[in-house]
């Protein structure tokens, strides 16, 4: 069982995402000791820019055209990325909402190994996922509330999840489990660490049956 951990955070040991998935991955651990975790860091992995080459040999490799070298060196890297997704079992993924988004860098890796004929298809009518992973597990951190009778209600703000997991289930995700936890950066230390802990509770509790 190969559990692909992707983590999006760029804060280490402060991170709520990082910290609340770490919880979910040391009580599935616990129950599958024969695990294999494949951590991929999108500050640390050194990701290719999605610049003239990344394009030019993405369009160079759907019609099967010879590349030249500089296109050849980030298609190869590009299908590494693309691999790792591929051979994974399950997905753990840890998003922390910026600019009530996602952070850039998550961006640029689904941009990067997200390419016709390895993610998903497409025969110009049509898309389809060329994933078959059965499920994912999500957590959202925010650092603030989004709670609909306040001025920052989700419906308005929240720009986070509905992406990631239309994302998801159109590579071949074939079900998406959530955790959002809120209320980590912006109010006072007691309550930030609550709910902090509430959240490593509840990601430990749906580690048992994913």
């Amino acid at each position: 069982m190969i559990l692909l951990n992707i983590q999006s955070s760029p804060r280490g040991a402060k991170s709520a995402s990082i910290a609340v998935t770490d919880a979910f991955l040391e009580a599935y651990r616990a129950s599958h000791p024969d695990a294999t975790i494949d951590t991929l860091n999108v500050w640390e992995e050194n990701l290719p820019e999605f610049d003239a080459e990344a394009i030019g040999a993405k369009y160079k490799g759907i019609n099967k055209e010879p590349m030249d070298p500089a296109e050849a060196a980030v298609w190869e890297k590009i299908q590494r990325l693309a691999a790792r997704f591929q051979q994974a079992d399950r997905i753990v993924l840890g998003v922390p909402l910026w600019n009530f988004a996602y952070p850039y860098k998550l961006k640029q890796l689904i941009d990067l190994a997200s390419q016709r004929n390895m993610l998903f298809t497409f025969d110009g009518k049509a898309y389809g996922p060329l994933l078959t992973t059965p499920r994912a597990f999500v957590v959202y951190a925010r650092g603030g509330t989004y709670a609909e009778n306040t001025p920052t209600a989700a419906s308005l703000f929240d720009h986070q999840k509905a992406y990631i997991e239309f994302w998801l289930k159109f590579v071949g995700v074939q079900e998406v489990r959530s955790l959002v936890v809120e209320g980590t950066s912006w109010p006072a230390k007691e309550k930030r660490e609550e709910n902090l802990a509430c959240g490593q509770e509840e990601a430990r509790k749906m580690a048992a049956e994913f």
